[in-house]
């Protein structure tokens, strides 16, 4: 073999080696390419399949920003311990009710972790373990969801209380148990009623109106099997969602693209506009509220109304699309892979979202009914 080698003159030695080494390079990379185009294919079908699902957000939460900014913690702790994800919308509400997004134990979880107040110091332990217990919750409660919010206040001895005396939340029996449980601990001096109203009643154990303090923070309604639903509207589409457009269009050649603007009525008379605070603009002048005026975002937005398969998705509806960050571009369809938005360099305009345009190949599947 050596002196095979010795009769091939060196040139073509080197050439082949070249050769060789640049078809075995092309072949790695197209294992390479194969492999990451199977991942994003299994990646986007994953992404369908949630959306199909009825996804995140069937019903509104109005929450405040602090709040707001836990809903992707919400979500990934919802997806690792297989809750349904359109129970983050609740969710967001009690943590509303709970904390208002604020300190170490946003979701007060710490009790239903290790027994004692204070033990957690991480927001998102907090997160983790308090989707657990509401789920833990949840399921002891037989999906009755007023009956696991409930008992997210009072503790795990309610349900037990329930299921003695009818089987289903009613706000008498929330009454009845903190008055029963107040004359267990009012000689503690520990416990005072955290509402005037229930003063009368001696029923100062928790909060027998949690329920109420939650739901307040929540637009939906809840069906048979306990889990939210959108409300019973009909949604932006049909006719609400021609209303919508045509309010859009009127904007039409009137409006600069300003970020962060429209969020004041200055702005607004003066044709500032960004992406969310134009699509906030043009529902609220059909009478729906999606949220105030001054804290709008693509991010807000998103959490409102009811996901739609983007199959489905009808005019009126709201669609996303993944720009400078995740869900950073929002605007109304109009029907024909058209969209009504207010963009960079037009203001409000129609533009396309068909596949090749930019908006097309940044279109990340979110369609959200409201």
């Amino acid at each position: 073999m050596h002196i095979v080698l010795q009769l091939i003159p060196k040139k073509y030695l080197i050439g082949g080696t070249l050769i060789l080494l640049g078809l075995s390079g092309l072949l790695i990379m197209s294992t390479i390419v194969a492999i990451t185009g199977e991942f994003e294919k299994d990646s986007q079908q994953s992404d369908v399949t949630e959306i199909e699902g009825g996804g995140i957000g069937v019903g509104t939460a109005n929450v405040s920003p602090e709040v707001m900014k836990y809903q992707p913690l919400l979500e990934k702790y919802a997806q690792k311990h297989g809750l349904d994800a359109s129970y983050v919308p609740i969710m967001m509400a009690l943590m509303m009710q709970e904390s208002g997004g604020r300190g170490n134990d946003p979701m007060q979880s710490s009790e239903s972790f290790c027994g004692s107040v204070g033990c957690i110091s991480s927001p998102e332990l907090s997160v983790d373990k308090g989707v657990l217990h509401f789920k833990s919750v949840l399921e002891k409660a037989h999906y009755d969801l007023k009956l696991c919010l409930q008992s997210y206040n009072f503790g795990g001895g309610f349900i037990n209380y329930v299921m003695k005396n009818g089987g289903k939340y009613t706000p008498e029996l929330a009454i009845s148990f903190s008055q029963l449980q107040y004359q267990k601990v009012k000689h503690t001096g520990n416990y005072h009623c955290v509402r005037p109203e229930m003063v009368p009643y001696s029923a100062c154990y928790g909060d027998a109106k949690y329920v109420d303090a939650v739901l307040k923070y929540y637009t939906g309604t809840i069906t048979a099997d306990g889990k939210p639903a959108a409300p019973a509207s009909g949604g932006s589409s049909g006719k609400s969602g021609v209303k919508v457009i045509d309010a859009g269009k009127t904007l039409i050649g009137k409006t600069r693209y300003v970020f962060g603007g429209g969020r004041s009525q200055s702005d607004i008379n003066a044709g500032r506009f960004d992406c969310s605070s134009f699509v906030r603009w043009a529902f609220e002048q059909v009478g729906m509220n999606v949220g105030p005026m001054s804290g709008v975002t693509t991010d807000t937005l998103k959490t409102q109304g009811q996901a739609i398969n983007p199959k489905d998705m009808k005019p009126g509806d709201v669609v996303f699309f993944d720009t400078y960050k995740i869900d950073g571009h929002v605007g109304i369809y109009v029907g024909n892979n058209q969209f009504l938005g207010c963009q960079g360099k037009t203001g409000v305009a129609i533009a396309s979202m068909a596949k090749g345009t930019y908006f097309g190949e940044r279109f990340n599947g979110r369609v959200k009914r409201f």
